[in-house]
């Protein structure tokens, strides 16, 4: 017989046994699909941000699938709409969603802040804070060379003044910012409801902290007094608000001998 001709009927048959064990093994190795899980994730937005606890928007489908949860709300991007179609495919009612938005807790900003050192390196808020604490005399303070900006996937923050800055109306509230953030400064709070908060996180006594930024919460207790509604605490020498209490009346932030409190309606 041909050489050639040999060679050819060879690789021909090693080639169809080869594609019948294939297909063999594909039959037998097959992972059963979970429909379930797969139409859950069509309803997600596929924004793979974390935020609801599982790895990601299969994560979370494959969780609702197995029963592993049974909280349809948890996706903060997806928003109310997606909780009632991830209802609809399991038959239960739907969790309510919240509307939230990011909020940064400073305004140390080039006009506020004091600088103590003319930083030169990545620029990246994380790697800067290892230098004393960054180039700001405030060690609690924004940097502001965006972290946050850079993991945000929806374009809803910017930095002005050396600030980050949150645009609500396009914040998805998914959490990656206040991850980035080395400070701690981001929180998420209620939208479509006036609020008030409180733009500073410097631990210092009021003396020390006025030296650093003239915009920074001295402590003085003077919101707690004004506050009809107990929303308002000290701790730690700096003002945090209790949402759940908080009316807006904006007392607290006439009162604020420092102007570090604003009235925000993120709605």
């Amino acid at each position: 017989m041909n050489p050639i001709l040999l060679a050819v009927i060879l690789v021909a048959a090693i080639g169809l046994i080869a594609g019948i064990g294939l297909s063999i093994a594909s039959v037998v190795m097959a992972v059963p699909k979970d429909e379930t899980a797969e139409k859950i994730r069509e309803c997600l937005p596929g924004a793979n941000c974390g935020a609801c606890g599982f790895s990601g928007c299969d994560g979370y489908a494959a969780a609702l699938s197995s029963g592993e949860t049974t909280q349809t709300n948890l996706c903060a991007p997806g928003g109310n709409d997606v909780s009632n179609e991830i209802a609809a495919v399991l038959g239960v009612d739907a969790g309510v969603i919240e509307p939230m938005a990011a909020f940064v807790h400073c305004n140390g900003t080039k006009t506020n802040s004091k600088r103590k050192l003319d930083y030169k390196g990545v620029m990246s808020c994380r790697m800067a804070a290892q230098l004393f604490g960054g180039p700001k005399e405030c060690v609690y303070g924004c940097i502001g060379y965006g972290d946050c900006l850079n993991v945000c996937g929806f374009g809803a923050i910017s930095i002005c003044e050396s600030v980050a800055r949150v645009d609500p109306m396009k914040c998805a509230a998914c959490k990656k910012c206040i991850a980035a953030c080395p400070k701690g400064l981001i929180e998420l709070v209620p939208m479509h409801k006036t609020k008030a908060a409180v733009t500073c996180k410097n631990h210092n006594k009021g003396a020390f902290t006025r030296k650093e930024c003239s915009a920074g919460c001295i402590g003085c207790m003077k919101c707690t007094k004004l506050c009809e509604f107990g929303a308002i605490k000290v701790e730690n020498n700096t003002a945090h608000v209790d949402y759940e209490k908080c009316t807006g009346c904006g007392k607290c932030a006439e009162g604020c001998p420092v102007k570090a409190i604003h009235i925000i309606n993120l709605g």
